[in-house]
């Protein structure tokens, strides 16, 4: 038995209550006459997150979110299984089933993302299917390609009905979709959406009852921006481990009431909302429901101080009461030593106008801009004092394809940076100033399978990702240590952005506007085609 002020998100009160609990499940609730300085909340659900992207396997994650007052996740694989397909994706479920956090996932619907960039796996309908059939997938995955839908593509509608078939929800990822072809998404069976980046298309979308997952991730942070047009959960998308250790749903619950919404409304949306909508016996504290309990100091700041899950403590005063031991896999690389030949772009004339990838600080969005640059023995450079850089995606399944082109908005003055986090199929992405940097931090990627490498005068600064080339075994600290000892030096070369390494894993992001890259080449998302480098 535990007691204290209940917010009972149910009615929208808050009342003292002792809470009775056996087997992992709450027996009864009783109102008391007492006065309590804490108050007792249902454990906090993240709605939609790809756990790859913390870098960390999904038992070193729940090791770092338990203790925040993180209860349940659910979590799209999609990252993984671009990469290694359904071995991946039961890699997940096996490390996960390991530790307390439930960890609940959706079957990837696009793998890969597009039929435009080359991926480590292909996960058809057939397959979808069978993994729906999972007790551990609690939805078909966010519909990335929604051309498809509005194309009524056979495979991908196929995907849609094994859902319904299943009786799970679809999510959906339509960004800045409206009108006609927003109503013919939603009519297919697609109920939520995490990407609006403005008020008028969450307003759009909720008219037409859509659920709104209000989005605060270590790269893409709408929740602040949107929170005056309504919402119906708050997500993270996408948490770096450095963010991850300062603080998970419990942070964005706080960054919500300081931003003027209701304390009760915004528990509701990490709770509630997506234990019905998942259909969890989960998010609500009354009989029947399973006993996942956080109880925090106060409903501003959501300090944490103990957290139950299933009727046991899991994580006390910040720390996590649990152990853990992650399994290693076998590397995922096929691909040849690259020189710094392979990163240029060869052109007979002085200079050439070319199309310049514009990066958004804080959005996974981009723009597209032009720009005039010379060309030195055949070979089409990049203008360091404008800020446009050369960036390159290699290929790493063993095509060995590579595509190069330029960007502005990182502000190298040196060196290169390499990622084989690359969204969605996880190819090697480069920036870079100069094709020997870009070349030997590559190389270097590799003979780490993967990871993310700083490369500049000879010398490497690496992270070391061997789980896919998108987690590491070690634990959020050692992960975010290493992490910051990267953006120390990259700051010290010039990059401006809060989290590079993350922006530019968006990239090769082909379903979110406006210019992207992948293996395949330089990629327009509204045309939804290949467009040329040099205008």
């Amino acid at each position: 038995m535990i007691k204290g002020n209940l917010v009972d998100v149910f009615t929208e009160r808050i009342y003292p209550a002792e809470i009775y609990f056996s087997d992992g499940v709450i027996e009864c609730v009783k109102p008391v006459e007492d006065k309590f300085n804490h108050f007792i909340l249902p454990g906090f659900i993240d709605a939609h997150i790809h756990i790859e992207s913390s870098m960390l396997t999904p038992s070193k994650f729940a090791e770092t979110v338990v203790p925040h007052g993180t209860t349940s996740v659910v979590s799209d694989p999609h990252e993984i299984a671009n990469v290694l397909g359904t071995r991946g994706i039961k890699y997940m479920i096996k490390d996960a089933a390991t530790v307390p956090l439930n960890i609940f996932f959706t079957a990837p619907s696009c793998v890969p993302a597009t039929p435009f960039e080359t991926s480590g796996a292909i996960i058809n309908a057939k397959e979808i299917d069978k993994l729906l059939d999972m007790d551990e997938i609690v939805a078909l995955g966010e519909m990335m390609n929604f051309p498809g839908v509005l194309a009524d593509d056979i495979e991908v509608m196929t995907k849609i009905n094994a859902a319904k078939k299943h009786k799970k929800p679809v999510d959906g990822h339509a960004p800045l979709l409206s009108g006609e072809e927003l109503c013919k998404y939603i009519k297919a069976g697609i109920s939520t959406d995490h990407e609006c980046t403005i008020a008028s298309e969450v307003i759009e979308k909720r008219k037409l009852g859509m659920k709104i997952m209000l989005r605060q991730g270590s790269s893409a942070k709408n929740l602040v921006d949107l929170i005056d047009a309504g919402g119906d959960f708050i997500v993270s998308d996408d948490k770096h481990p450095e963010d991850l250790i300062k603080g998970h749903v419990n942070l964005m619950l706080k960054e919500a009431v300081q931003s003027g919404l209701d304390p009760i409304k915004a528990i509701k949306m990490a709770t509630l909302n997506p234990a019905t909508h998942y259909n969890l016996n989960k998010g609500l504290i009354a009989p029947g429901k399973a006993a996942d309990i956080v109880i925090v100091d106060n409903l501003e700041d959501f300090n944490v101080k103990d957290v139950f899950i299933g009727g046991k403590k899991v994580a006390s005063d910040g720390k996590p009461l649990f152990s853990i031991n992650s399994p290693d896999l076998q590397s995922t690389f096929n691909i040849k030593d690259k020189v710094p030949d392979d990163f240029e772009i060869l052109s007979s004339n002085k200079e050439e106008k070319v199309k310049v990838i514009e990066v958004i600080e804080g959005q996974l969005l981009t723009e597209e801009s032009e720009s005039v640059l010379k060309v030195s023995d055949g070979k089409l450079m990049p203008d360091i004092k404008k800020d446009i850089l050369k960036i390159s995606v290699l290929e790493r399944y063993g095509q060995n394809k590579i595509t190069n082109a330029f960007v502005q908005g990182f502000g190298l003055q040196d060196g290169a940076i390499a990622s084989s986090v690359a969204h969605d199929s996880h190819n090697i992405i480069v920036v870079g100033t100069n094709s020997q940097d870009m070349a030997e931090a590559a190389n270097k990627l590799v003979k780490n399978n993967g990871g993310l490498v700083i490369a500049f005068n000879g010398d490497h600064h690496s992270l070391k990702l061997p789980i896919a080339g998108l987690m590491s075994n070690e634990t959020a600290a050692e992960v975010s240590l290493k992490l910051e000892t990267l953006h120390n030096v990259l700051e010290d070369i010039g990059c401006k952005l809060d989290s590079p390494f993350m922006t530019m894993s968006f990239l090769a992001l082909l379903v979110i506007p406006k210019l992207k890259i992948s293996d395949g080449g330089l990629f327009d998302v509204e045309k939804f085609e290949f467009v040329d480098v040099i205008k």
